[in-house]
């Protein structure tokens, strides 16, 4: 069985106080719903775990009802970081479910091929991430905000979601982060804790997550251009 792990409880800071981004309306619905549309019509997903902020159970219940989510749910409290909520949505997965696809609640755009090549991938490695091709031209910084040195861009990659885990290895991997207390910013640097390779899987179409209020108009044309 896979599960899909929707985090949905940050707290949105750079799109500005007192704005809630995941439920800002774009394309006739809130940014977390397209998102949870997106899994809930995935053949390959069993069952949808969401990770949402304490007090908020009940507006995501009503979104569910809205969208009609067809997919067993669970809506579970997160945590004070990412990788607590997250676990928070492992510990809450069905009892059959080997692989796990973890997901940012405001990137609504995700192509579901996307999400199935790094379910695939997950699969037959243990773990994988959607990333696509670095295209600007990068330049490392000095503490006086001068340009350091120029980095060869030909092997960056930017690190998106969905991030794909068997459960086994995810599990492992954040237990090691709790037990040493280390802060981690996504899932997969987890696992290099453990030393589990991570297969890069290539996002070849526009994955934007919302972060800014500059970013609103590009994700509402690409999402009614779905």
């Amino acid at each position: 069985m896979v599960a899909a792990i929707i985090v949905a409880a940050g707290s949105g800071t750079r799109m500005g106080e007192g704005t809630d981004k995941l439920f800002l309306e774009l394309a006739g619905r809130p940014v977390v719903g397209h998102t949870w549309d997106r899994f809930d019509g995935l053949p390959e997903i069993d069952e949808i775990v969401l990770v949402v902020r304490g007090g908020r159970q009940g507006e995501f219940e009503e979104l569910g009802a809205a969208l009609s989510a067809a997919k067993p749910h669970r809506i579970v409290e997160g945590g004070e970081e990412r990788q607590d909520s997250v676990w928070n949505g492992l510990m809450a997965v069905s009892s059959g479910v080997d692989i796990v696809a973890i997901q940012d609640g405001a990137r609504p755009c995700t192509d579901a091929g996307l999400i199935v090549r790094t379910i695939e991938a997950a699969r037959e490695t243990g773990a994988a991430v959607a990333a696509g091709c670095v295209t600007d031209t990068i330049k490392e910084s000095d503490a006086d905000g001068l340009v350091a040195r120029h980095i060869n861009r030909d092997s960056l990659r930017a690190v998106q979601t969905p991030q794909a885990f068997q459960l086994k290895v995810i599990c492992q991997a954040l237990k090691a982060v709790r037990d040493q207390a280390r802060r981690v910013t996504d899932d997969t640097a987890a696992c290099e804790l453990i030393g589990q390779p991570v297969k890069l899987v290539e996002s070849d179409a526009p994955n934007p997550k919302v972060t800014r209020a500059s970013d609103l108009p590009w994700i509402e044309q690409l999402l009614r251009g779905q």
